[in-house]
């Protein structure tokens, strides 16, 4: 038998999950009903609210299995779900156009809303470029910030590695699903930044490397950090889409 009520960490993972459900309609959603009343309503209810006949009947017809299949494999990893009213959600990033509803963390979420300086740049970085990063972010671990960056090689791998040689600590922010490591080579690195800092996603569980995930994996980026360096980038880099952010 189906339960009646859930969590709001299931709600909001139901948000998550359903295809045209973003942070606007989210937001305006919340503002007419609660979540409880929302998935108790009609389809006719739901359209009257404002939603597309398509996404009133996948909240209509939602399989709650999905939502609890997360949970339980989130648990089993030691991964941490921060959705958007989260009391541990980073402040800053709720000031982008579109944060994400739902944030994969495994590590130190309390990091999320310490002082942060995003690095990011050139993955064919020069051996000048990767000691620059090394350096700026050993610099910063040393005066109490923590040091975003992408985990990509080059300029972000030395970001997070000058931080973990200081002592520091530093966020990983991926463009794949958070059980899996991008580039695999970084999988020590990987490690370590959980250890003394935090790897974060937006994206479910096993998401592959796609191209059309690091835009979004950039926003992020920016969005949890007070600035944004840039060391050594193309001119259509996604390093400047970062710091355009």
């Amino acid at each position: 038998m189906q339960r009646t009520t859930r969590s709001e960490l299931e709600y909001w993972l139901a948000f998550y999950l359903i295809k045209g459900i973003g942070f606007q309609t989210a937001k305006q959603l919340l503002t007419h009903t609660s979540f409880e009343a929302l998935f108790s309503r009609s389809c006719n209810e739901l359209c009257e609210l404002g939603l597309k006949s398509a996404v009133a009947n996948a909240i209509k017809t939602f399989e709650w299995q999905q939502v609890d299949s997360i949970i339980q494999q989130c648990e089993a990893l030691n991964i941490q779900i921060i959705h958007l009213s989260h009391s541990d959600y980073p402040a800053l990033l709720k000031e982008i156009p579109a944060p994400p509803l739902v944030l994969f963390c495994k590590g130190d979420i309390q990091l999320l809303d310490s002082p942060k300086l995003a690095i990011v740049g050139s993955r064919n970085a020069t051996e000048t470029g990767r000691q620059v990063s090394f350096d700026i972010a050993h610099s910063l671990a040393i005066n109490e910030f923590c040091v975003v960056s992408g985990m990509a090689r080059g300029i972000d791998s030395c970001a997070h590695q000058g931080a973990l040689q200081a002592n520091g600590k530093t966020i990983a922010v991926a463009g794949t699903g958070i059980d899996r490591v991008y580039p695999a080579r970084h999988k020590d690195l990987a490690h370590k930044i959980v250890e003394h800092g935090a790897i974060v996603s937006e994206f479910p569980l096993g998401t592959a490397p796609l191209k059309a995930n690091f835009p979004k994996r950039n926003q992020t980026i920016s969005g949890l950090s007070v600035g944004t360096l840039v060391v050594e980038a193309a001119l259509k880099s996604g390093s400047l889409i970062t710091a355009r952010f």
